[in-house]
């Protein structure tokens, strides 16, 4: 873990004003937040604080949510993600998502994997066999999937498939990846597979993690915003918000007290 402040490292990804409302409910108030650029930031805090629906803001996935608005804005290397003229596929090229249950497509290994190049236009066999197995190796799969690239996804385990979709994410190449409890529905020995990748992605790769478990977010996390009702109460090192918070609040959280 680097015990560095945020605010030193140059941010790849930064929420100013964020505001979102789910119809006439508020869900986030003011949210500003820098994501530092090839660090993990964890975001903690009880159910329904709002940190799923602040990283799902930055890919702008609420858009598929009918009824919701969104003020303020959120910069991806110093751009707007959420200027009107802003195309949202190409947006999720740069900043892909993990989701909390694996959902790998119902086909191969390999189709999985291929999939996203294809769709931005890359159809040639070699460059596609090159990307997949880079892909499959980024996300520590490769070894285990060599020889059944054409089986069929959904006969892995679910730590497998859990690492299928990681490799999926970034086989488009993007710069930011987005991960929901990815190890939630995992056993212990699967979780740990996923939190050794992620320290290792972090060298290519900007990552923010939602997680309900204050110790994966010690383990894996460089830096750690602690959300609660829609706000953002604290941000800073993560040994820092758990050893020595400035607000009591955090400190409430961390040390089990509520949530």
């Amino acid at each position: 873990m680097i015990h560095e402040n945020p605010s030193d490292v140059p941010s790849r990804m930064r929420a100013s004003g964020l505001d979102l409302f789910y119809g006439q409910k508020q869900a986030l108030y003011g949210i500003d937040l820098a994501i530092p650029k090839n660090r993990v930031t964890a975001l903690i805090g009880p159910s329904g604080c709002g940190k799923s629906t602040f990283l799902r803001c930055l890919n702008r996935m609420n858009d598929l949510i009918e009824g919701v608005k969104v003020t303020g804005t959120v910069e991806l290397d110093g751009a707007n993600i959420y200027d009107p003229r802003i195309d949202t596929v190409g947006l999720r090229r740069k900043v892909g998502m993990i989701f909390q249950k694996s959902n790998p497509f119902p086909k191969s290994i390999y189709e999985n994997v291929a999939y996203g190049p294809k769709i931005h236009g890359i159809k040639d066999k070699a460059t596609l066999d090159g990307l997949v197995e880079k892909s499959l190796r980024g996300a520590a799969l490769w070894d285990e999937v060599k020889d059944s690239l054409n089986k069929s996804a959904l006969a892995l385990s679910g730590g497998q498939q859990q690492r299928l979709c990681i490799a999926r994410a970034i086989a488009v190449e993007p710069e930011v990846l987005l991960m929901d409890e990815p190890a939630s529905a995992l056993d212990p020995i699967a979780t740990g597979r996923i939190e050794e990748l992620i320290l290792e992605l972090k060298d290519t790769f900007t990552i923010a993690i939602v997680t309900h478990n204050m110790q994966q977010a010690g383990r894996v996390s460089d830096c750690t915003a602690f959300f609660y009702m829609g706000r953002l109460i604290e941000f800073g090192n993560t040994h820092n918000i758990f050893t020595n918070p400035r607000e009591k609040q955090t400190e409430d959280y961390v040390s089990g007290r509520f949530g």
